[in-house]
């Protein structure tokens, strides 16, 4: 009898299971279906920003997602500019994002649900010890006790990983404008909504009359979640004031980044506590995933590490690239990044990507790209610079030549674990061919043969310039 019962349990576990996938796998054909008809792209665009919003203390802007090449690609972006002593309100965004510093410093808040408040500041005398100080302290000479979620100190060339519906805020406490940039994963199975960049924000937002201005259409999504809920029912669910839950609904003429009235500072340990509290596995590199949570998981990688280089030619530049070995929170979220700089006139080698699609946003310099589509026809052919952002969709062939002053970009991933296929150099298909094949394929002599085999076997995707390279000065038409 008590076999019969197992045997009906593992049964209906089995039946569950068999459910549970046959949906999953419905989903997934269907998106795949989805992205099959939008990624038939006759050309593919430099996209400016198509909307932009000023805020008293920086400015927003966002990528059209409806774009043809972003709805292919199933992906976002946004970038933002704070000011100094400028802070970008809480909010949250309905997928997984990477984002890039390109400009300036500052710190990072992040909100876990369920994680405890790590950092605590019991009394002015203990808060001090523990304090690095940035200007003045908000709320000097007052004593009060203080718990907050671990906050990051973040700057120029680092990659941050944000989760779905992770709580986010910024604040530049630097002499300079601090730029970053978003790429959000709007196909990843952690949004299950349309693929559209919904941003929820908790506080703040921007008053109905100026929505108006905004240039472009959509506009309803820049108020705080707490305006959908009746004032007084608020306050009950706070136990608060109905002044103060009044106080949570507003919508601020200052909008979605504001100026501080003080410099911010916050709990942060000293340099020396944080040398002394490294883990082993930290200082020699060797962290495997293991002993992380996601509470305490390393979200920030910095990616302008010459040394950290994984390929470096000293004649035509480096690449650093950012996977889930990297940092392994990527594995949960099926993203990546790399970020490159060629030198003057160098080139990356023509290749496509065999796992993801791509967004390139460029940093610095200026250079010619050229890409093609799975059928071989040609759909971009432009130069570009700094500032502007464009996508290369899975199996699309691309090549990119730098300018004279080189060329800087980063390059959001699709996938966690990306693999390129180089069609030059000592990697190449070309290699692993055999004569004979090469001979017939392409109607050529031997020797003609045997030069597609050899071309370029000391690089791989990095090529210096040739004595012929001559960058166009010009936009082709």
């Amino acid at each position: 009898m008590a076999m019969k019962v197992v045997l009906a349990i593992l049964l209906c576990f089995v039946a569950c299971e068999s459910l549970v996938n046959a949906r999953e796998s419905e989903r997934r054909q269907y998106r795949f279906s989805t992205e099959a008809q939008l990624c038939k792209l006759d050309r593919i665009r430099v996209r400016p920003p198509s909307r932009r919003i000023e805020s008293e203390g920086g400015i927003t802007e966002l990528w059209d997602e409806a774009d043809e090449e972003f709805q292919c690609a199933g992906v976002g972006a946004i970038r933002n500019l704070i000011r100094p002593n400028s802070l970008s309100l809480p909010k949250f965004h309905n997928a997984p994002m990477l984002v890039y510093i390109e400009q300036g410093e500052g710190f990072l808040g992040m909100n876990y649900p369920g994680c405890a408040e790590t950092y605590e500041s019991q009394s002015p005398q203990s808060s001090r010890r523990s304090t690095r100080r940035m200007g003045r302290r908000i709320g000097a000479g007052r004593s009060g006790e203080d718990q907050h979620q671990k906050i990051r100190r973040i700057r120029r060339g680092d990659i941050i990983v944000i989760p779905a519906g992770t709580v986010q805020w910024c604040y530049n406490d630097g002499p300079q404008d601090l730029i970053a940039v978003a790429f959000l994963d709007l196909n990843n199975d952690d949004n299950q909504l349309d693929l559209r960049i919904r941003g929820s924000f908790l506080a703040g937002g921007v008053p109905s009359e100026a929505r108006r201005e905004i240039r472009g259409s959509k506009s309803d999504d820049l108020v705080n979640i707490f305006n959908g809920f009746d004032q007084e029912l608020l306050a009950e669910a706070y136990n608060i004031p109905t002044e103060l839950a009044r106080r949570m609904q507003e919508e601020r003429s200052s909008g979605l980044i504001v100026k501080c009235d003080e410099e911010m500072s916050f709990l942060t340990p000293e340099l020396e506590e944080e040398e002394l509290s490294e883990s082993p596995f930290s200082r020699r590199g060797e962290e495997n995933g293991i002993e992380e949570t996601i509470c305490t998981a390393r979200v920030v990688h910095n990616m302008n590490t010459q040394r950290e280089a994984d390929l470096f030619s000293r004649e035509a530049g480096r690449v650093n690239i950012l996977n889930q070995l990297k940092l392994p929170i990527l594995r949960f979220l099926g993203m990546s990044a790399e970020k490159g700089h060629l030198f003057s006139n160098a080139q990356h080698n023509l290749h496509w990507s065999m796992t993801d699609h791509r967004l390139v946003y460029v940093i610095d310099g200026e250079a010619e790209i050229q890409i093609s589509d799975d059928y071989g026809n040609q759909v971009f052919n432009e130069r570009v610079s700094r500032g502007n952002m464009f996508v290369i969709p899975q199996f699309y062939p691309a090549l990119a030549r730098a300018g004279q002053e080189g060329f800087e970009w980063v390059t959001f991933k699709t996938s966690n674990q990306p693999m390129k296929s180089p069609v030059v150099g000592y990697t190449s298909f070309f290699r692993a061919l055999p004569l004979q094949l090469l001979e017939q394929a392409f109607q050529i002599t031997t020797a003609e043969a045997q030069q597609l085999k050899q071309t370029r076997r000391q690089h791989t995707f990095l090529f210096p310039p040739s004595s012929s390279s001559t960058f166009r000065s010009r936009r082709p038409a």
